[in-house]
């Protein structure tokens, strides 16, 4: 095994299986290319995984899980936070992981492999949970024209695609660094959908950006 500073075996097939799925396809990428790219044998490859499912299952994963991980502490806050600002909060979490999760591999949930196959049960699950903490939200804080225009199950699944925004917006640079301001834009992008005035969303921003680094492992700030 390469000296690779303090990255351990698993975490580097990871980064390079995400590197090879993401530039040549989940298809035409093998557990040998991976290892070679490791600079390991396949077979201690298998060590660590059973095959390319299983990685990818681990780094899709990623892309959520971060974030599901933190729903029940951002739901417990309410009250006394407003809903909005619970809303405006788990997007900013949401963003920060599509952000930050290796190579983009968000992009690949979409794969026929990924839609139907039962290896992907855990993924899907956990992103269904996802998708169901914003509505939950979505439910409490969207004005009464919004409810009556749209079913909430809609409502939810609209705002997890304005968040997922973020995996388009890296798909050319994969390592493109999404800066506050447009996490604040795609914050307040989900608010208007659900029909908040600009006042609260506002006043969303100013709390949750305050609290974000409560939520997240490292501390970035960038002025507005």
């Amino acid at each position: 095994m390469p000296d690779s500073g303090t990255a351990s075996p698993r975490d580097q097939i990871l980064d390079a299986a995400a590197r090879l799925f993401v530039s040549q396809g989940f298809a035409a990428t093998s557990t040998r290319e991976i290892a070679d790219q490791v600079g390991i044998r396949q077979a201690s490859l298998y060590y660590h995984f059973a095959g390319k499912d299983e990685i990818l299952v681990e780094l899709l994963r990623k892309s959520v899980r971060p974030t599901t991980d933190k729903v029940e502490k951002i739901r417990n806050q309410v009250p006394p936070l407003d809903v909005a600002t619970a809303l405006y909060l788990l997007v900013l979490v949401d963003v920060r992981t599509l952000a930050d999760v290796p190579h983009n591999v968000g992009m690949l949930y979409l794969l026929p492999d990924v839609t139907n196959g039962e290896v992907y049960t855990q993924f899907r699950e956990e992103h269904d949970e996802l998708t169901e903490a914003y509505t939950d939200l979505a439910a409490k804080v969207a004005s009464e024209t919004v409810l009556s225009t749209i079913g909430l199950k809609q409502l939810g699944n609209m705002l997890v695609q304005q968040v997922e925004g973020v995996i388009n917006m890296r798909t050319e640079d994969p390592v493109r660094r999404i800066s506050c301001p447009e996490a604040w834009a795609i914050a307040s992008s989900c608010l208007r959908i659900c029909g908040v005035s600009e006042d609260r969303i506002q006043a969303a921003n100013e709390v949750a950006v305050d609290m974000l680094d409560e939520f997240l492992e490292d501390r970035v700030r960038e002025p507005a």
